[in-house]
C-alpha cells in the first residue's frame, strides 16, 4: 500500500472515530480583538447611534503651541490606537483645503487625512470611520466649498472611501468607509447637529470643574434615553491650554467609565477628546461601553 493511500485510510478512520463518537471538531482558536479592529466584534446590524466611540477633538492639530495643539498624535496614530471619529477642520487654500485650528496651519492637507484613513481602513476593513468636516479660518460661501469637496471625490479620486448619505447607516453599511458628517451647509451627508439625529454637549468655554458633570450627564442621558447619536466633548478650552485641562478631565472621565455606575452602560455615543493618548487605557474604556464582550479577550463574533 502507498504512503499516500494509507495516509488517506488513517485520515478517514480518524473522522470517522469523530463522527461516531461525537467528538468535537476542531476549530481555529479564537482570536483576541484589538484597539485596532474592535468593530469587528460588533453586529453588522447595530445602528452608529448605538456604538461607544471614541474620538479626538480637532483632530489635525499638533502644532502652533501650547494654546493651538491639541493632539500629539498623527491621524494614522489615533486610528491605530482605536479612535474611530475625527474632527477635521479646513480652511479654503485654491483648489484644496488646508487644516488648520484657527489661524494656525497644521502642516496637513485634507488630502494627507484621507491618505491615512484610507489606508488604515484597506488593512482593517471591518473599521468605519465617523469624520465632521467643517470650514476653517475661512469665509468661502458653501457652494464655493462644496465645489472643493467635490474635486476631492472626483477630481481626485476619494469618493469610493466615503459613505455620504442623509441618514446614519447601520454598521455594516459603514465599514471600510469613512462616513461624513457635514459641519458645512454646502456638504452633502449626515447633518452635523440636526436635532432629529444628534445631541452635542460641546461645551467648549466651560472651565474643567464646570465642565466635568455636563460631561457626566451626558453620558446617563445617552444611556438612558437612546435614539440619537451622542456627542460628549470632554475637551475645553477654558481658562488653561488644552492639554492642561485634558489633564484635569480625562482621568476623570477614565475613573467614571470604570466606576460601579457606569458598569454595563452600552451605547454612549462619540467621545472626542483631546490628548487621549496620554492617559493609558481610557480609549480602551470607552471601547468596552458596547453591546459585546469580545474586546481585550479571544472572540470569533465578526471575525474579517
Amino acid at each position: 500500500m502507498s504512503v499516500d493511500r494509507r495516509s488517506f485510510l488513517t485520515g478517514a478512520a480518524a473522522l470517522s472515530a469523530t463522527a461516531l463518537l461525537g467528538l468535537p471538531k476542531a476549530t481555529a482558536a479564537p482570536r483576541a480583538l484589538s484597539v485596532q479592529d474592535w468593530m469587528a466584534g460588533l453586529d453588522d446590524s447595530t445602528p452608529l447611534g448605538r456604538l461607544t466611540v471614541p474620538g479626538t477633538h480637532d483632530s489635525g492639530a499638533r502644532v502652533g503651541g501650547p494654546w493651538v495643539a491639541c493632539q500629539n498624535t498623527s491621524v494614522a496614530e489615533q486610528l491605530r490606537s482605536g479612535i474611530r471619529f475625527l474632527d477635521v477642520r479646513c480652511r479654503v487654500t485654491g483648489d484644496s483645503f488646508a487644516i488648520h485650528h484657527g489661524a494656525y496651519y497644521q502642516n496637513l492637507m485634507f488630502g494627507d487625512v484621507l491618505v491615512a484613513c484610507q489606508d488604515f481602513l484597506l488593512a482593517r476593513p471591518s473599521e468605519t470611520v465617523l469624520m465632521r468636516v467643517k470650514q476653517e479660518y475661512s469665509s468661502a460661501a458653501d457652494a464655493e466649498f462644496r465645489r472643493i469637496f467635490d474635486l476631492y471625490l472626483d477630481g481626485k479620486g476619494w469618493r469610493p472611501l466615503f459613505r455620504i448619505d442623509a441618514a446614519l447607516p447601520a454598521l455594516g453599511q459603514a465599514r471600510g468607509r469613512v462616513v461624513l458628517l457635514a459641519d458645512n451647509g454646502g456638504l452633502p451627508g449626515v447633518r452635523y447637529g440636526d436635532a432629529a439625529l444628534f445631541d452635542i454637549q460641546d461645551d467648549y468655554m466651560a472651565e474643567p470643574g464646570a465642565k466635568y458633570p455636563q460631561i457626566e450627564a451626558h453620558f446617563r442621558k445617552a444611556a438612558q434615553q437612546p435614539g440619537k447619536l451622542f456627542l460628549n466633548y470632554v475637551s475645553t478650552s477654558a481658562l488653561l491650554p488644552p492639554r492642561w485641562n485634558s489633564d484635569r478631565l480625562n482621568p476623570r472621565v477614565h475613573s467614571f467609565l470604570d466606576g460601579a455606575e457606569a458598569g454595563g452602560w452600552t451605547g454612549l455615543g462619540v467621545v472626542p477628546m483631546d490628548f487621549p493618548n496620554t492617559r493609558p487605557g481610557l480609549v480602551e474604556s470607552l471601547i468596552r461601553h458596547n453591546a459585546w464582550q469580545g474586546f481585550g479577550r479571544p472572540t470569533a463574533k465578526g471575525a474579517r
